[in-house]
């Protein structure tokens, strides 16, 4: 089991050293210039359009602003962004919050340019549905000979969804329980 935690310890070290993190960072300052920062420029706008809502009738199916921006973030932020910046704290202090501003700024043009190549790229199912994402931009915009890599992406996020998405919910409530039955309660708390 250790040389099993040593292997996984090396390649997370090599997976998130310095390289990752300055190529994250480097994509995101790259964007911001090549899109002549145009999340940032833009910020006023879309409050502004965020809190006017819609006037007159509303389609059947159509959204509020508000409840978009709400179901966007709720698929966005994840127990990562709660738990990551708990921990961070706790290991880099007050000074990783600032740096986490700092990569959160140049980050937003890189889901920018994310949700425009979604868009853009975005075919209509045989049920007459949008679709759209990373596997189709990689497989409609990078060409033929592509197709492979945005097949292991979906793969790789479906398998992920297993793992990330149920695993850290249940690390976070298992304490929760153990606690709960230690102190004889009949009920778990969930």
């Amino acid at each position: 089991m250790e040389t099993i935690n040593q292997i996984i310890s090396q390649i997370s070290n090599i997976v998130w050293g310095p390289v990752m993190l300055t190529l994250l960072v480097g994509v995101g300052v790259f964007l911001t210039i090549g899109l002549k920062a145009m999340p940032w420029r833009h910020v006023p706008a879309a409050f502004a359009l965020l809190w006017k809502g819609r006037k007159g009738d509303k389609a059947s199916g159509d959204v509020p602003p508000f409840q978009a921006l709400m179901t966007a973030m709720a698929a966005t932020v994840g127990t990562g962004n709660i738990a990551g910046v708990a921990t961070a704290i706790f290991i880099g202090g007050p000074g990783a919050v600032f740096w986490m501003w700092i990569t959160a700024l140049f980050g937003m043009a890189t889901k920018y340019a994310e949700a425009v190549l979604a868009v853009h790229f975005r075919e209509t199912d045989h049920r007459g549905m949008r679709v759209g994402g990373p596997m189709y931009y990689i497989k409609n915009g990078l060409g033929k000979h592509w197709h492979w890599l945005g097949f292991l992406f979906a793969l790789f996020g479906m398998l992920a969804g297993f793992g990330i998405g149920n695993m850290v919910q249940i690390g976070q409530n298992a304490p929760v329980e153990v606690v709960a039955v230690a102190a004889g309660q009949k009920e778990i708390p969930l």
